[in-house]
């Protein structure tokens, strides 16, 4: 059975840093593309960032470019989110997602809905 589960979240003051887990069933960290998405209040989910199975390939969203870094580690069947220049528009609630790798290049990142496996989410607030 496929399972994401998500930790990492918290408050923080704007500027501060974060770092957001993914624990994966094994399966996953072999064959899958891995991404973050977000929400925030009132807003559509929107991809943040996504990597290919051998993690050289990351994709960003413009807004996060440079502050927030995607890495995986197949090993140990993690996939991590270091966010790092908070800004109060990064608050939403942070899911890990997952979706069979098609070929080589990035992963995808903007539709939700190309993602099959998700998780349950954790929440980041930055105040300012």
């Amino acid at each position: 059975q496929v399972q994401l589960v998500e930790s990492g979240g918290g408050s923080v003051q704007a500027g501060g840093s974060l770092r957001l887990s993914c624990a994966t069933s094994g399966y996953i960290s072999r064959a899958y593309c891995m991404a973050w998405f977000r929400r925030a209040p009132g807003k559509e989910r929107e991809g943040v960032a996504s990597i290919d199975i051998g993690g050289g390939m990351p994709y960003y969203a413009d807004s996060v470019k440079g502050r927030f870094t995607i890495s995986r580690d197949n090993a140990k069947n993690t996939l991590s989110l270091q966010m790092n220049s908070l800004k109060p528009e990064d608050t939403a609630m942070y899911y890990c997602a997952a979706r069979v790798q098609y070929g080589f290049g990035t992963c995808p990142l903007n539709n939700p809905s190309e993602y099959n496996y998700w998780g349950q989410g954790t929440q980041v607030t930055v105040s300012s």
